[in-house]
């Protein structure tokens, strides 16, 4: 079937098709968005689970610490975001990434919930 207007013909099918197509597309991006959103939540409460369970645990560094070796591959994910901060903040302040990440150590320590296991700078692990 053709539809007519002043200037163009289109063929009805392909109104459809792109109307869908433009349909789909706003669907997988809307889909596409809560993932991302949604992995940024994931990613705190399994750093939280991690926590809770003592697979990991926090240095004075400022890093995260594998307590078990299934918990390496989020650890390093935790820590490759952290060192991302506190190189920003290292730069903007003139000192160097270790410092910063001490700083955030004593904060981080402060705020970690009763349970999780902190490594103290003689690198003995204790339950906070």
């Amino acid at each position: 079937m053709k539809v007519f207007t002043s200037k163009y013909i289109f063929r009805e099918d392909s109104m459809l098709r792109n109307f869908s197509s433009g349909f789909y597309r706003s669907i997988m991006m809307t889909i596409a968005v809560v993932l991302l959103a949604g992995g940024v939540t994931a990613w705190a409460g399994s750093l939280q689970d991690l926590r809770a369970s003592g697979a990991l645990g926090e240095s004075v560094s400022g890093y995260a610490v594998a307590r078990d070796p299934s918990a390496t591959a989020e650890v390093a994910s935790i820590n490759e975001k952290r060192k991302a901060v506190y190189a920003e903040k290292a730069a903007a302040q003139g000192v160097s990434i270790e410092q910063v990440g001490k700083v955030y150590a004593k904060e981080i320590f402060e705020n970690v919930p009763a349970g999780t296991w902190l490594q103290n700078e003689q690198g003995q692990w204790l339950k906070k």
